[in-house]
């Protein structure tokens, strides 16, 4: 009779030859298909949160309407010929920065001192670089000069005069005199918020209104795209607070308040009262929520706008897409001026939660 050890050798070979015949099935095998679509390529933009109405935008919402229109088939063209999404970004605010309709570029707000100072970032979720530049006053589009400092320098955010000097240093940028910015609408404005303040024994620091009809509009612009390779990038420009002083600093050039792109999560763009925007890291939280709880893109922007933001008193708003495409829009203020182009080409803008 055969010991168990004799059956040892017969078994080992039996076990390799399954073994064998195993791997040669699943060689021959054809992997299955992937039954996931791919991403939708395109980009979402936004001009400013605030309590408004349409009305309360007058004759300015047809040309605000036209600037937003350029603005997205000017990042669509980046797309469709299969740019990245960071050249996307750039050319969608250059062509806002250049309207005196936003607070960015040629219509930002005045300073207390009557100047103007200006914010701008823009972040690469591919590479998860980022560059910003805060209190420039003599750059006509300070994201271009927020990418050189993303693209050339080692550095993240530079800051005023030397800000200035990387850019004539590095050239591509164009410098403007203070009167470029110069526009009746902002002035009159800081003229409303010092008249304001000297009511209110310095507490105001710019014109607000909790009513829709008069308006309080913000103005802030950003945009972020999704380009065909998958890379999602993030970009926001802004003049700051009417009436701001001492050097003040928003959330649009801070990276993961105002601005922050990740291929991992999503691409956020934010604009309101900035101070809240930074103490809250809005931005990077939208993000993390999705990378780290599962949330969708727009969940994580409602809970944090419509929840942690307004609980502590914040307003304002947020873009984005997510790595898949999927729009998100969220604002806890009357409205937010956005817009949207996918692949169709055909441009989508709204101002209030339903127009």
């Amino acid at each position: 009779m055969s010991s168990k050890n004799d059956l040892r050798p017969h078994l080992l070979v039996m076990l390799a030859m399954t073994i064998a015949s195993a791997s040669a099935c699943t060689a021959q095998a054809p992997s299955p298909a992937s039954t996931e679509a791919p991403p939708t390529w395109g980009m979402v933009i936004h001009t400013g949160a605030g309590n408004f109405t349409l009305e309360s935008l007058g004759d300015r919402q047809a040309e605000m309407r036209s600037a937003m229109t350029e603005a997205l088939m000017a990042g669509h063209k980046v797309l469709a010929s299969g740019g990245s999404s960071l050249d996307a970004v750039q050319a969608a605010l250059v062509v806002l920065e250049d309207s005196p309709q936003f607070n960015a570029g040629k219509g930002a707000v005045f300073t207390h001192e009557g100047t103007n100072e200006l914010d701008a970032a823009i972040m690469d979720g591919r590479t998860m670089m980022a560059g910003a530049v805060a209190g420039v006053t003599h750059v006509k589009n300070p994201i271009r000069l927020a990418r050189l400092v993303m693209d050339r320098s080692p550095h993240v955010l530079m800051a005023g005069e030397g800000a200035e000097a990387f850019g004539r240093e590095q050239g591509g940028v164009e410098f403007v005199p203070a009167s470029y910015f110069h526009t009746d609408l902002r002035w009159q404005q800081l003229q409303r918020a010092l008249e304001e303040e000297k009511a209110n024994k310095g507490a105001a620091l710019r014109p607000r209104s909790d009513d829709p009809a008069q308006g309080t509009y913000f103005g802030t612009v950003g945009a972020v795209a999704l380009d065909q390779a998958g890379n999602l990038s993030a970009a926001t420009s802004t003049g700051g607070l009417t009436n701001k002083r001492f050097g003040r600093v928003g959330d649009s050039p801070i990276i993961g308040a105002g601005t922050y792109a990740s291929n991992g999560s999503c691409a956020i763009s934010a604009t309101g009262t900035g101070e809240y925007f930074i103490r809250f890291t809005v931005a990077k939280d939208i993000c993390a929520r999705v990378e780290y709880r599962g949330m969708t893109a727009q969940a994580a922007a409602d809970a944090v706008i419509q929840g942690v933001l307004k609980s502590a008193g914040g307003d304002g708003g947020v873009v984005g897409l997510d790595r898949r495409g999927a729009v998100v829009m969220s604002f806890n203020t009357t409205g937010m001026g956005r817009g949207y182009i996918g692949q169709d080409g055909q441009p989508s803008i709204s101002f209030t939660v339903d127009r």
